[in-house]
């Protein structure tokens, strides 16, 4: 693709990489929402100062409620490592996501045992657990039970990451027939089991440098105080376009680079860490403000700046746009106050005006160094709206928050924003919501929006795949199907309700053939399937991956679609004397019993949608070249190719029928895309018993696919078994 092309790889890996650590940063609100009533209701002296002993105190039904919400809140984030790992290895894996998961749970568990054993056998932890007084406070920790190397989220990101890349490298291997039961997916945990013994060993020897050179880093920033914050938060805003701001400030929330401290008796490492073990324990007088200068710093813009700038945007709008434009901008204002979502309204200035945007960064780093000044200490899971304030910073009192300064600071930022917005809308005449010419559509932007506009100013256009959206459409929307494979020249999906489905739609998109059985559905495309397959498996990709709704597919028009798939005969050969010998010397790919193609029990091949031709059931284990010609198409599993002869004929031949299911067991080919093959080479081989026994048949069709059958009939001539390799088998007559 040409984005692909384009893109830096490392850049677009990172962008891989922060979507994979959004996933559990996105449980966070709700383990922090448990934690934080659990928490604050089961405090004694939050009881008291509400006055709600009646209610709550120690043996009352609400009170084992609340310790139970705040218990599995603090499971939450203290088993964050293995959460990070299994999230990591599911966000960067191409295929069979749960396969990834399991390794990387597995992998987690295996590396730290490692590491523990190694500890034990260097005397740094003696076999009853004491660790030894030469051990720097803190570096060891406790993870699922087992004591090792504190780690943090770094240790469940580096499995993550590992598991992924083998996962992605090896979910496919084929292994010796001997052993091909641990072939494919079975093999990924095999491989993870000794990669992370061997990480774990490594990691034992070099994490202690590591942990102090993140111990440094951390106290650089902290060294720097304000000005270190400062770079903090405007850092954390300017990577928003691109994704990279999960990278960035994790590390601070979830490890050493945050801080680290003692809670109870128990050292925390990481700003948000700190504060959740602050927050659950009853001895806490006040949150620590090197811990909060990390999170509180997002509040003022995010519930006040931005609904300043929306307001600002409301008014800068045309008088005949300000009743639509109110609606939008005040939903965006409101889900910014309550929740912390800003994309609607941050991607809007980012998208008419950069320099905007780059200017909300330096008022986003303010904040930050303005928080750490006042001492305001309040804390969040994921984003800083209405309810994380009330949660961590009311809730647990002024004396422990300070939450009541931020009141002004909320009333400097609205004004701020409003007035420097108006300002730049009116003096630059900015395409704001509101203010776009009557042609355009008045709407706020997305990140989808945003980097469309990106693609569009990098390659001068943007190309939707329309053949993908009619395919959706088709089936009923995105909602309506599960998974979508293919073998050499089909979709195959399962789908939901069946009579969602419009075949009229599908045939659209260059459908040969629709075929329906129970809830299964094959779309019949020909040889070009594998990359009608890969274009929708990758379009599905980026719905989701930009949030859209299910049923987008459904509002999308197909009228006037260009469609650019293989229609069957759309190059069929213009045949002479010459090229019609050509066929007519085609030589038994098999040994076994052959019959015409419309005599097999296969709809697609007995109708003759992939071409006239023929069909062998195999007895023997060789696979031969049927003609002079070169190998232009293998499908990925090796159960069918396609050989383009010296006159063009496309010829398929498909090793048994349903045979995509082996996923490449019991037929290997010799041969490799642009190969040259001569008539009667041995190509490859197959094991009868591997296809057999797991329930295919061996009934193999030899078709034709750009000959044109409305024109001619191919005849089969030799009645019963044939010898593989065999001449005179077939004759092509015109109709």
């Amino acid at each position: 693709m040409e984005k692909i092309k384009k893109e830096s790889r490392i850049f677009l890996t990172l962008q891989t990489i922060g979507r994979a650590f959004f996933l559990p940063v996105s449980i966070l609100p709700v383990a922090g929402l448990l934690l934080g009533l659990g928490a604050s209701f089961t405090n004694e002296k939050t009881i008291a100062y509400y006055h709600l002993e009646k209610l709550l105190a120690q043996g009352t039904f609400l009170n084992y409620v609340l310790t139970i919400m705040n218990n599995v809140g603090l499971a939450v984030f203290a088993n964050l490592p293995l959460i990070f790992a299994m999230a990591v290895a599911f966000g960067m894996a191409k295929k069979e996501r749960g396969v990834a998961v399991l390794s990387a749970g597995l992998s987690f568990i295996i590396m730290h045992t490692t590491i523990k054993t190694l500890l034990v056998f260097n005397g740094t932890i003696s076999p009853s657990g004491e660790i030894s007084e030469k051990v720097l406070n803190g570096a060891i920790g406790t993870v699922l039970g087992i004591q090792t190397l504190e780690m943090g989220v770094f240790g469940g990101i580096i499995t993550g990451l590992g598991v992924a890349f083998l996962h992605n490298k090896f979910y496919k291997t084929k292994l010796p027939a001997a052993i091909s039961f641990f072939s494919g997916v079975r093999f990924v945990p095999i491989v993870c089991t000794f990669s992370y013994i061997i990480v774990g060993a490594v990691s034992f020897l070099i994490w202690p440098f590591i942990q102090q050179g993140i111990y440094a880093i951390g106290s650089v920033v902290m060294s720097t105080g304000d000005v270190g914050i400062f770079i903090f938060g405007f850092m954390e805003r300017i990577l928003i376009p691109f994704g990279l701001h999960h990278i960035w400030y994790i590390p601070f929330w979830q490890t050493g680079l945050g801080g680290s401290a003692v809670v109870d008796g128990v050292m925390q490492y990481g700003a948000q860490n700190i504060f959740f073990a602050e927050l659950a324990s009853p001895n806490t007088k006040h949150f620590s403000i090197e811990a909060a200068k990390f999170m509180t710093g997002k509040y003022s813009f995010m519930m006040a700046g931005l609904p300043g700038a929306a307001l600002a945007m409301y008014h800068c709008a045309k008088p005949e746009k300000r009743k639509i434009v109110g609606g939008l901008l005040f939903s965006a204002a409101l889900t910014s106050f309550l929740t912390g979502i800003t994309e609607p309204i941050e991607f809007t200035f980012l998208f008419v005006a950069p320099f905007v945007f780059v200017i909300h960064c330096i008022f986003a780093g303010l904040s930050f160094a303005l928080m750490s000044i006042l001492k305001i200490a309040i804390g969040t899971t994921f984003s800083c709206g209405l309810i994380d304030l009330t949660l961590f910073g009311i809730l647990p009192g002024n004396s422990k928050t300070n939450w009541l300064m931020i009141l002004p600071v909320f009333v400097l930022y609205f004004a701020v924003y409003y007035f420097f917005f108006k300002f730049v809308i009116l003096k630059w005449n900015l395409k704001t919501p509101g203010r776009e010419d009557d042609t355009e559509e008045v709407k706020l932007y997305t990140k989808n929006d945003y980097n469309t506009m990106r693609d569009e100013r990098k390659k001068g256009v943007v190309l939707e795949d329309t053949v993908s959206q009619a395919i959706i459409n088709g089936l009923g929307g995105l909602d309506n199907f599960g998974d979508v494979t293919c073998c050499a020249t089909r979709l195959r999906m399962q789908v939901y309700n069946m009579d969602l489905v419009n075949d009229g739609i599908l045939k659209q998109t260059g459908a040969m053939g629709i075929i329906k059985k129970g809830n299964g559905i094959q779309v019949v495309y020909g040889p070009t399937v594998s990359v009608i397959k890969s274009n929708l498996t990758e379009y599905i990709d980026k719905i989701k991956e930009h949030g859209m709704e299910a049923s987008f597919a459904e509002e999308k028009s197909i009228k006037n679609v260009d469609l650019k798939v293989l229609s069957l005969c759309e190059d069929c050969i213009l045949e002479d004397y010459e090229s019609l010998e050509e066929i007519n010397k085609i030589v038994a790919p098999f040994k076994g019993k052959i019959f015409d193609v419309e005599n097999i029990n296969d709809k697609i091949f007995n109708t003759k949608v992939l071409g006239d031709g023929f069909a062998i059931e195999i007895e023997g284990n060789e696979i031969l070249a049927p003609t002079n010609g070169k190998i232009i198409n293998i499908y990925d599993t090796e159960h069918a190719f396609i050989i383009e002869d010296n006159y063009k004929h496309n010829i398929l031949v498909h090793v048994g029928l349903g045979t995509v299911g082996l996923n490449g067991k019991g037929i290997k080919l010799f041969k490799k895309v642009g190969d040259e093959v001569k008539k009667g080479e041995k190509i490859g081989e197959i094991d009868k018993k591997i296809i057999t026994e797991s329930g295919f048949s061996l009934v193999s069709p030899v078709t034709f696919l750009n000959v044109d059958k409305a024109r001619y009939n191919i005849q089969v001539e030799k009645e019963g078994n044939v010898e593989a390799g065999e001449e005179a088998i077939i004759f092509i007559i015109k109709k």
